[in-house]
């Protein structure tokens, strides 16, 4: 259950890439597994996603990220005001994180976002 003391149009943390993945190298983050709504959309999917060419996860479709590591569909200033562009559509992972939930507050610390 969501934690109403957290606000997450006013947050966006866990929409980027977290530091520890950053630091080991992982440049895509949330996968798009087959079937989610978002794969419904070719335009979304060439505009938002990347499919891993090579690796372990050659073929998996990823949210693409910007250069500094947040979400393409993350429209707004993290910490003040977000929004997500594909919130109908988000993938099974982005509608797992809870609001106020620990990775919620693990991604806040890690951007030096406050904990109520």
């Amino acid at each position: 259950m969501s934690d109403p003391r957290y606000d997450c149009q006013a947050c966006g943390a866990c929409c980027v890439n977290p530091p520890e993945n950053e630091a080991e190298g992982f440049r895509t983050w949330v996968e798009v597994a087959p079937g989610e709504p978002l794969l419904r959309r070719r335009d979304l999917v060439k505009k938002l996603c990347v499919v891993e060419a090579d690796g372990p996860d050659r073929g998996a479709v990823h949210l693409r990220l910007d250069a500094s590591g947040r979400c393409l569909a993350l429209r707004g200033a993290l910490g003040r005001r977000v929004a997500c562009s594909i919130y109908a559509r988000r993938p099974a992972p982005c509608r797992r994180v809870q609001a106020g939930a620990p990775d919620c507050r693990r991604y806040r610390a890690a951007l030096g976002l406050a904990n109520p």
